[in-house]
């Protein structure tokens, strides 16, 4: 059984045919899908999906990092009071982290926020999954890698968690990983330019887990297009063709790490 730990099926671009494409990834054996918040504008979409298909679906609770704003104080505390008042409703914080990619105006929010969130996963013993995206200056100021490893030190942060669509280097990758977190892998696998293979190959499988981030990053021959959680399927066998391993090794082993680490 695959397992898509990241996608936001419950979005507008799938509003014309979900039911397709969650026929879809069942055929293709996906039996558990992962729903990671976004802000406001997503906690009704994803409820109202989540408890059509309670087996199939999980939900998490949290801010995006580009959904910081100057009212991310009231968004936090919307996303606690849902995520305190049913706290088993949710299997995680989650997509939470730093995004310093297009914009760096609300970086000092963004860590405030992130911070935040991160004393609640410790308060309800629960695994954070993590957005990271550096500046597209490649400095050291905008490096959310650098600056998420000093708030967990900060923090003392002792939990457990997912760095999502991971675009960070090997010591970034070992250093997440030492630090008891696991590699989401999605549709960058497959893209030519991509250096992840590198890193997957020097990672043991226990530390990977598999994404879609629907919509967004379709892996090869897709690349371009909307992604959806059947097409988790591709990035299981270039994980497999990187590693030497069988596309069933690769789908048990990585549904076993999401299961662990969610308690699914």
């Amino acid at each position: 059984m695959l397992t898509d730990t990241h996608s936001h099926i419950y979005a507008e671009e799938f509003d014309t045919d979900r039911d397709e494409v969650v026929a879809r990834a069942e055929q293709a054996g996906i039996g558990l899908i992962l729903l990671p918040a976004i802000d406001k504008e997503s906690y009704d979409r994803q409820e109202t999906l989540a408890s059509s298909r309670p087996n199939l679906f999980r939900q998490m609770m949290g801010l995006h990092p580009t959904s910081v704003g100057e009212n991310f104080e009231q968004e936090l505390a919307l996303a606690h009071d849902l995520l305190f008042a049913s706290p088993d409703k949710y299997i995680g914080i989650g997509e939470v982290g730093l995004d310093f990619y297009w914009d760096t105006t609300y970086s000092r929010q963004q860590i405030e926020a992130l911070e935040l969130q991160t004393g609640w996963a410790q308060e309800l013993d629960k695994p954070i999954v993590l957005h990271l995206r550096n500046g597209k200056d490649g400095s050291a100021d905008t490096d959310a890698y650098a600056e998420v490893f000093r708030l967990l030190e900060h923090c003392a942060y002792r939990g457990r968690g997912i760095m999502h669509c991971f675009s960070g280097t090997m010591a970034d990758a070992e250093h997440a990983t030492e630090s008891g977190f696991l590699i989401g892998i999605g549709g960058s696998l497959t893209y030519k330019k991509s250096t992840l293979p590198d890193i997957v190959r020097a990672l043991p499988l226990d530390s990977i887990v598999l994404e879609t981030d629907s919509p967004y990053l379709a892996p090869v021959p897709y690349r371009g297009r909307r992604n959806e959680p059947a097409y988790i399927t591709y990035v299981a066998d270039k994980l497999a063709e990187i590693k030497g391993l069988t596309t069933a090794e690769v789908i048990r082993q990585t549904t076993e790490n999401a299961k662990k680490l969610f308690c699914l």
